[in-house]
């Protein structure tokens, strides 16, 4: 970086992994780590906050506190400790949708863990996506997967709520065994999507995909920025 530029930008003392780095306050942990010489392999995904492959845990100097959230998303502080953590821990039920039913009974035997819920809201809070958690795990509890369903569709699956859920509710998991439950049993089975998977089967839609695949990032930008939008 240009000294002038350096000079007029505030730097703070980040550290990664043990390591002291002084980086511009401007930057996002993520391009915090980059412009420290880290290349990011993995852990990095979409880096527009809508992957939550990127989870980071960190810690200011002076406050024990351990706080979560988007290395892509958030923000350098002074003093900030960091450690990645592009998968976090969690149970992941097995179960066969076509032996399982949307019942509260058969939930229960895949997720109990979701009947400890405290109604902290810690999940909630931690949320990078602003998604109503504890919300959405109420509706699970009494069934109503359809609610449920629609609640928790923009879930990152990143993890971050089940950090610092003091019962160990996996509610990104139990969420996406609600969505599938909700779209099996419940869900009204749409004539369009069935007539498009068809076509796609029988090879209609090949040269669509094809220019899909090989077109250049200015392509797929345009299509995105003027596709037909449903009301």
């Amino acid at each position: 970086m240009n000294e002038t530029v350096k000079d007029a930008i505030k730097m703070v003392d980040i550290y990664i992994m043990g390591k002291k780095y002084s980086v511009p306050e401007t930057l996002t942990i993520m391009d915090a780590m980059e412009y420290a010489g880290y290349q990011l392999k993995r852990g990095c995904g979409c880096r527009a906050g809508f992957c939550g492959a990127c989870a980071t845990v960190y810690r200011i100097a002076g406050d024990f506190e351990l706080k979560v959230g988007l290395a892509c998303q958030t923000k350098v502080e002074e003093g900030m400790y960091l450690a990645q953590i592009p998968f976090f821990p969690a149970r992941k039920a097995v179960y066969d949708l076509e032996e399982i039913k949307p019942t509260v009974a058969d939930f229960a035997q895949l997720y109990p863990e979701v009947f400890r819920c405290l109604g902290c809201g810690s999940c909630t809070k931690v949320c990078p996506q602003d998604i109503d958690v504890m919300q959405y795990v109420a509706y699970l509890q009494r069934g109503d997967f359809a609610k449920a369903a629609d609640l928790s569709f923009d879930c990152l699956m990143c993890g971050l709520c089940v950090s610092r859920c003091p019962v160990n509710i996996v509610h990104y998991n139990s969420a996406l065994a609600g969505r599938r439950l909700y779209s099996r049993y419940i869900a009204r089975p749409d004539a369009f999507l069935s007539e498009r998977a068809k076509a796609i089967e029988e090879g209609e839609m090949d040269s669509d995909i094809s220019e899909l695949v090989n077109a250049d990032k200015e392509k797929l930008q345009e299509l995105y920025n003027n596709r037909e939008i449903e009301k």
